[in-house]
């Protein structure tokens, strides 16, 4: 079903009425707040000004991917040890934009992350690299949205779920690498990771759960670790932790939502990552991220939305979660992306005057497409495409993994044929 017009609701009216209020108390991080907004104003008030829908620039995005698979600049040279994100961040990319990929290209880069494979089972940001649970994930997904037999066969399945089980520690948390920091991250990439690959057994998450809850805040989000504070990429991947675990519920999900819902920024429409902090478009992603995730919890469980009506007496409603949208304002998201996001060569950026880079591209692009699916009323997906579907439309990704639909149930099917290994 698809119920796009096309057009934002929100008028430029009610864009410039939206700007934030400093009480005439201006500090550093309102300065800031207000530049931002400023720069989000005029690229709005000249959309506006053209009458042309938004356009989402595909091809020039699928030229800057392609060439960053072939070769890169010397600024990337600061990312050697990011080498699986990279091709990760990029796969994902054009796979959103369903671009074909050559099968020389796909052999090549299924030579190269088999390269990064350690003896131990983990991959390491570049050949010959220390394993290490980020770039493992990196490797995994990209693996799996290649899709082959001789993708899914680089993975060594028993050696990977040894070198997990030896990350674990007793409290159920894991650490990003051996004598490593612990880090929530950690926790996601494992589970995501044992997950699609069909390593994952209780044990190897025993505790998990506890410590989890134990980095979700006052405020709702989820910090890296207990006591730290709520954070966009860090509340994704907790969240999606505890579902992976099938232990959603131990976490306070109306603070959750609360919080997540109020990291849309009301002029630029995209999202913060942080309280009082500026928008970013990788946050499209990290924030938006969690809200399919958090409405297909919510929906099973048919309690939906609560609201309180004071500190000392919650009060229950009637269902607020609806058939078909996400509880964000989808229009304003996909606008912040196409009008503000966009560099003119391509790629996705930060936000207006940043440069444009592929992480940046990929979570933007990821945002864009997860506001264009709304939930899925069991016979199709509900469509909510800003601008000309047939140019702007995004492949569907799945949330929990990021990466497409259809190659997160490639990969599921091929792996749950294979039996669990045991760590030995």
């Amino acid at each position: 079903m698809s119920f796009s017009s096309g057009i934002s609701n929100r008028t430029l009216d009610v864009i410039r009425q939206s700007v934030f209020l400093d009480e005439s108390t201006p500090t550093a991080t309102s300065v800031e707040q207000r530049a931002v907004e400023a720069s989000c104003l005029r690229l709005y008030e000249s959309s506006h000004k053209s009458s042309a829908l938004p356009n989402l620039r595909r091809s020039a995005t699928q030229k800057f991917c392609r060439r960053g698979l072939e070769e890169l600049s010397e600024g990337y040279a600061c990312l050697d040890a990011s080498r699986p994100w990279l091709i990760y961040w990029i796969l994902h990319s054009l796979e959103l934009c369903d671009a074909l990929i050559e099968d020389e290209l796909k052999e090549r880069v299924i030579e190269f992350l088999g390269s990064c494979q350690n003896p131990d089972g983990g991959f390491g940001g570049g050949p010959g690299q220390l394993s290490h649970l980020a770039p493992t994930y990196a490797a995994v997904n990209a693996l799996a949205i290649i899709g082959t037999q001789r993708a899914f066969e680089v993975i060594n399945r028993q050696t990977l779920v040894s070198w997990l089980s030896s990350l674990r520690m007793d409290d159920g948390s894991l650490v990003m690498h051996q004598d490593g920091e612990v880090d929530i991250r950690g926790c996601y990439c494992a589970l995501s990771v044992a997950n699609l690959t069909n390593v994952y057994t209780p044990d190897l998450f025993k505790n998990t759960e506890q410590w989890l809850i134990r980095c979700q805040t006052y405020e709702g989000g989820f910090g890296g670790a207990p006591g730290m504070e709520a954070h966009g990429g860090y509340s994704f991947c907790g969240f999606a932790s505890l579902v992976f675990l099938g232990k959603e519920r131990l976490c306070n999900e109306d603070r959750l939502l609360r919080w997540a819902t109020s990291r849309q920024m009301r002029l630029e429409g995209g999202f913060q990552g942080r309280t009082n902090k500026l928008v970013d478009g990788c946050y499209s992603f990290w924030q938006g991220g969690v809200f399919p995730i958090l409405h297909k919890v919510l929906s099973k469980r048919g309690i939906q939305v609560h609201q309180e009506k004071s500190r000392d007496q919650p009060q229950r409603h009637q269902p607020l979660v609806s058939q078909h949208r996400w509880l964000f304002n989808q229009e304003a998201l996909q606008e912040y992306l196409l009008i503000c996001c966009q560099e003119s060569r391509g790629g996705l950026i930060d936000k207006p005057g940043k440069s444009r880079d592929f992480y940046h591209t990929c979570y933007g692009l990821s945002g864009l497409s997860m506001a264009q699916h709304g939930p899925n009323n069991g016979e199709s997906t509900n469509e909510l495409i800003l601008g000309a579907s047939g140019d702007n439309k995004l492949v569907e990704l799945h949330p929990l993994y990021n990466i497409g639909a259809t190659s997160a149930l490639n990969a599921s099917e091929y792996f749950t044929k294979l039996e669990i290994p045991q760590p030995q």
